[in-house]
């Protein structure tokens, strides 16, 4: 659910640790990327928005990016975006418009070509397998799916949260702790980067179904260890979502739209497949 939206706001470093790559003006075909002290971290959606949703994880993205200044304040639990703790954690942003949304999510631990793996499912049934490798996109790492809910009857908007790091990287007695605390309170809180991107095939493609994805997508720094001890015990924890507003491959209109949307309750895709009108 969400918790509360706070107001757009000015973020970020002039020396940033993140970065939201864009184009040279020299590249023919530009690759959109999140960058992680100048390494290639994860490729995102491409530009062009009719391409498929992409968060695909590189060898740039191998380290948390916690703030220990924010562990006590996180830990106890963040009632207000606009909570200090923003500040914190943007400086290791690019400086830009951010809104930040406090979410409370129940996250589910998925795995590349497993059941519930968007890239095999969802994706796939609108743009096909990619045709060179005869498979689906993949994201290369685990993630963690959360809620998901209807925009219009040819837009769905679905959530991910995607670790910087696997969740096998992670300490089990630090996730143990998580996962008692959980069990009495939702309060703990994780921090993001997200980003908003909305795609759609140009045309028919190969898939069954068209229609607009809306992919809300928060790549943890801060929170790791909270995540997986919520997936596993089938607990809410909250998320500090800090949503870009110069990153997001989606128009103003969509962004805005995000905190209504991101308020409505979790409702799965009815399908449409393509030439049946009803």
């Amino acid at each position: 659910m969400l918790l509360a939206a706070g107001t757009p706001r000015t973020l970020g470093s002039a020396d940033p640790r993140l970065r939201l790559a864009a184009p040279g003006v020299e590249d023919a075909f530009p690759r959109r990327t999140l960058r992680l002290d100048g390494r290639a971290a994860f490729d995102l959606s491409p530009w062009c928005g009719t391409c498929g949703v992409l968060f695909q994880r590189l060898e740039g993205a191998n380290e948390k990016l916690a703030v220990r200044a924010a562990t006590d304040r996180l830990t106890e639990g963040v009632e207000d975006p606009d909570d200090p703790v923003a500040e914190l954690f943007g400086a290791l942003l690019p400086r830009g418009s951010y809104r930040p949304l406090l979410l409370e999510l129940r996250p589910r631990l998925v795995r590349p070509a497993a059941p519930g793996d968007y890239f095999a499912e969802e994706q796939v049934r609108t743009w096909g397998v990619d045709p060179f490798w005869d498979l689906p996109e993949s994201p290369r790492t685990p993630y963690y799916r959360t809620w998901q809910t209807r925009v219009a009857d040819d837009a769905h908007l679905y959530e991910f949260v995607v670790p910087m790091v696997p969740p096998s990287w992670n300490e089990a007695a630090v996730v143990d702790r998580h996962r008692e605390l959980l069990a009495h309170t939702a309060r703990p809180t994780a921090v993001a980067l997200t980003t908003l991107d909305v795609c759609a095939p140009a045309t028919d493609g190969d898939g069954d179904e068209w229609y607009w994805h809306w992919a809300l997508t928060h790549f943890l720094l801060d929170g790791h260890h909270k995540l997986q001890a919520a997936a596993e015990g089938g607990r809410a924890v909250r998320l500090l979502a800090l949503l870009s507003l110069d990153g997001s491959l989606a128009e103003a209109d969509a962004l805005g739209r995000l905190p209504e949307l991101r308020a409505r309750p979790a409702a799965g895709r009815r399908a449409t497949p393509r030439g049946n009108d009803g």
